[in-house]
C-alpha cells in the first residue's frame, strides 16, 4: 500500500468546483478524443457472461465479482475491463478499417491495493479501432499515443482558462517519450520496473513504455499482461510525471491487439492454452473478427493529473479503508 500525502498538501480546487472540472474535462476530452482517433461512442456493459471468456484476466489471479441473474443459466461477472469485448463489438457494428469506437468503462476490481492512486472502482474511456493488417507495426501504435497526449494537452489549455489557479500546475508536454521495458531495464537493472518508471518519467514527464508482458532477458516481465487481448511487442503504457505527489503514475494502457499467430504464441506462454476453446478465443483464432487496436484512459487519473489532486479519491466515489480515511483526515481533504 502506498497513501502518498505530500507534506502541506492543499486541494486548488473545493470539492463542487472539482465536480464541475471534472463534468467539463470528460466532455471535452471525449470530444477530441473521438476526433484525434475517428472514434464513435456506443453503449458497453456493466458485466458479461462467465463462460464467454470476453472479460478480462488481467494478471490472472484477479477475482472478478460474479452473481446471478434471475432466468439466466450462466454466471455473470463485473468486467474488471472491455478489452475483449470492444474488438466483438466492432464485428457487430460492422466498422470498417480506421473507424473505431469509444465508452465510458466502469469496472469493480475487488482484489485492488486501496491507496492514492488505485481503488476498487475503475472508470475508464474505452476505445478501440478497426486497422489495415498493414498497420499492425509501432509506427501506427505511436502515431495513436501522440494523438492521445496531444488531445489531453489540449483540454488542459482550456482548463486553465476556466479554472486559473489551476495554471499553478505544469502543462502536459506535447512531446511523448518512447522507450521500451527491455531498455530500461538495460538501463537501471538494480531497480525494481516501478523505479525505473519513476527515474525515467522524471526527466521525461510524457512517456510510452513499450513492450509489456513478456519476460525480459532477466527472465521476468516488467509487469503483468493478459495473452489474449495485446500484442505483447505492440504494446505499451502512457506515463506521465504526477507533480503533486513527485512520482509517475500509468494514465492509460494500450496496444495493437494479437492476430491468430500472436494469440497462439501467448497463450503458450503464459500456459493458458485451454482458453483457445472459448467462444471469443475460437472466433479470433478463426479469423472471425477484425484486426483492432485500442485502450483505456483511466477518467480519474487524468482529473487526479488535472486538477492536481494527491488522492484518486478526491475525484471519484468508492469504499476505503480505515487507513485511506485517516490519511485524508490528518492531510484535511475529503474523500468522496
Amino acid at each position: 500500500m502506498s497513501i502518498t500525502i505530500p507534506p502541506g498538501y492543499r486541494p486548488l480546487l473545493s470539492i463542487y468546483e472539482t465536480q464541475k472540472a471534472i463534468g467539463l474535462l470528460n466532455r471535452l476530452f471525449e470530444d477530441k478524443l473521438a476526433g484525434a482517433l475517428r472514434l464513435h461512442r456506443v453503449s458497453a456493459p456493466l458485466f458479461v457472461s462467465q463462460a464467454s471468456g470476453l472479460n478480462d484476466d488481467l494478471n490472472g489471479v484477479e477475482r472478478p465479482v460474479a452473481f446471478d441473474i434471475n432466468g439466466v443459466e450462466d454466471a455473470a461477472v463485473v468486467v474488471h475491463s472491455l478489452a475483449k469485448w470492444k474488438r466483438l463489438a466492432l464485428k457487430r457494428y460492422q466498422f470498417q478499417a480506421g473507424e473505431g469506437l469509444y465508452t465510458d468503462m466502469n469496472a469493480i476490481r475487488r482484489d485492488e491495493t486501496l491507496d492514492s492512486l488505485h481503488s476498487a472502482y475503475v472508470d475508464q474511456w474505452d476505445w478501440e479501432k478497426i486497422i489495415a493488417p498493414e498497420d499492425r507495426n509501432l509506427d501506427c501504435l505511436k502515431g495513436s499515443v501522440r494523438a492521445i497526449a496531444g488531445a489531453l494537452a489540449e483540454v488542459q489549455d482550456f482548463l486553465h482558462t476556466v479554472f486559473p489557479q489551476l495554471s499553478a500546475l505544469p502543462k502536459l508536454e506535447r512531446e511523448v517519450a518512447f522507450v521500451t521495458a527491455q531498455e530500461l531495464e538495460d538501463r537501471y537493472p538494480r531497480l525494481t520496473p516501478k523505479e525505473r518508471e519513476d527515474v525515467f518519467t522524471r526527466d521525461h514527464p510524457v512517456t510510452f513504455l513499450m513492450g509489456i508482458g513478456g519476460k525480459l532477458r532477466s527472465g521476468q516481465p516488467h509487469d503483468g499482461r493478459a495473452p489474449d487481448y495485446d500484442d505483447w511487442s505492440l504494446n505499451g503504457d502512457l506515463l506521465v510525471w504526477d507533480s503533486v505527489g513527485q512520482r509517475s503514475f500509468e494514465l492509460s494502457s494500450m496496444g495493437i491487439r494479437v492476430d491468430p499467430p500472436a494469440l497462439e504464441r501467448q497463450l503458450r506462454l503464459a500456459g493458458c492454452e485451454e482458453r483457445r476453446e472459448l467462444p471469443f478465443h475460437r472466433m479470433l483464432l478463426n479469423g472471425e473478427l477484425p484486426l483492432t487496436m485500442g485502450g483505456g484512459i483511466g477518467q480519474s487519473r487524468v482529473s487526479m493529473l488535472m486538477l492536481g489532486k494527491a488522492h484518486i479519491g478526491e475525484v471519484q466515489s468508492s469504499l476505503w479503508d480505515g487507513e485511506n480515511v485517516k490519511a485524508a483526515e490528518e492531510a484535511g481533504f475529503t474523500l468522496l
